[in-house]
């Protein structure tokens, strides 16, 4: 299989989606690579990287689009991409549909069969392919709520680990799984008081154990939101609905009895956010004001960490790309885990949550995930 890497284009987004390491991989297995001309230069993978690797250097975008048996990227495509993939063409990539109607009806356009890492499933029920880059927005939810809480940044002028004789400042964590948990770990670490909602019993009895007392655990109800909101420095957004549209959980009521200054950081905003005042910004535009409160909304937030972002999502993807290469769709026949992260193909939405949220108003029909592959 001829694989295509190109450039991402999104606003500063470094990432790449292989590695040299990665192409080499996919070469050992007898398949071929093109890279787009400096595509991983600004994370140090120069273009002599991948040649040694194996892969071919191309200085045109298109002729990868247009050759290419299997595209592999890292952000959804833009939609000068969009209108260049085709029917026949393998998708592998980070798609976050539901939120995004004019990227699904282009998609359904082109025909091309996409697969979304965030949908793809393990036999835990787990989310692979979003994990890492889970752990490291949550990771990075912390850093930008400090930074943000700076007087400079339009914050309230707290320092969330505080100092000796100076309380530290309050974290509210909304959602406790793999976000919501590397989230707590920061925020702790830097000494914060930290509050995790949730609506798993069974989870916040984990967390419980996970941080031995450290963090407080609380059932998630519209009252506990509103209350802990309140008092709260910094509030992430963590939750997730595989494949669905996040749902609005911190209220513009909720905003304005928030303390001025403080900030809000929406880890959810590639499914649409989870706060209502959320609204995507870039690296370049990270946060705006609403009611007194700085909100950063960042749809790429692992793109600021983009070598350590791409490595580690390459260890994810690696081998169901593999499985891809070597043997087309049919790799899904038989694999119903990587069969879940098929979203669109040829023109018809195969994720049922996508469809649910988006069907009716696009017009586009669902077709069983497992039909569509034996069609």
């Amino acid at each position: 299989m001829l694989i295509g890497v190109p450039k991402e284009i999104k606003n500063h987004e470094y990432r790449i989606g292989l590695t040299p390491g990665s192409v080499r991989e996919y070469v050992a297995h007898g398949h071929s690579v093109m890279v787009e001309h400096d595509g991983g230069a600004a994370i140090g993978f120069t273009n002599e990287d991948y040649e040694l690797a194996g892969a071919t250097i191309v200085a045109d975008p298109a002729e990868i689009f247009a050759k290419a048996d299997m595209i592999i990227k890292v952000k959804e495509p833009q939609p000068n991409e969009c209108v260049q993939l085709r029917e026949g063409q393998i998708l592998y990539t980070y798609l976050h549909l539901a939120p995004d109607p004019t990227q699904t009806e282009l998609l359904a356009k082109a025909g091309v069969s996409a697969i979304a890492y965030e949908t793809v499933t393990d036999r835990n029920g787990g989310l692979p392919l979003l994990a890492p880059m889970s752990e490291v927005a949550g990771r990075m939810s912390i850093q930008a709520g400090a930074h943000n809480l700076e007087k400079a940044n339009g914050g309230s002028g707290v320092l969330l680990g505080g100092v000796p004789g100076v309380e530290p400042g309050k974290v509210l964590i909304i959602g406790g799984g793999n976000v919501g948990t590397q989230a707590a770990k920061m925020a702790v670490g830097l000494g914060a008081e930290v509050t995790i909602l949730d609506r798993s019993l069974p989870r916040l009895r984990q967390l419980d154990d996970i941080f031995a007392g450290r963090v407080k655990t609380v059932y998630s109800t519209v009252d506990a939101v509103d209350k802990f909101s309140r008092e709260a420095d910094v509030v992430v957004g963590a939750v997730l609905i595989p494949g669905a549209a996040a749902p609005k959980l911190l209220s513009r009521e909720n905003l304005k009895n928030m303390k001025p200054g403080s900030v809000v950081v929406d880890v959810a905003i590639d499914q649409g956010g989870c706060f209502e005042t959320s609204r995507a910004t870039t690296h370049q535009d990270p946060t705006y004001v609403i009611d007194d409160i700085v909100h950063y909304c960042v749809a790429n937030m692992p793109g600021g960490v983009a070598r350590t972002s791409t490595i580690a999502l390459n260890n994810a993807t690696l081998p169901f790309g593999i499985a891809l290469a070597n043997h087309g769709l049919k790799a899904m026949e038989n694999n119903e885990h990587l069969r879940n992260g098929l979203n669109m193909h040829k023109g018809k939405i195969t994720y049922k949550a996508v469809h649910d949220d988006l069907g009716e108003k696009l017009g586009l029909d669902y077709q069983d995930p497992l039909e569509a592959i034996r069609s």
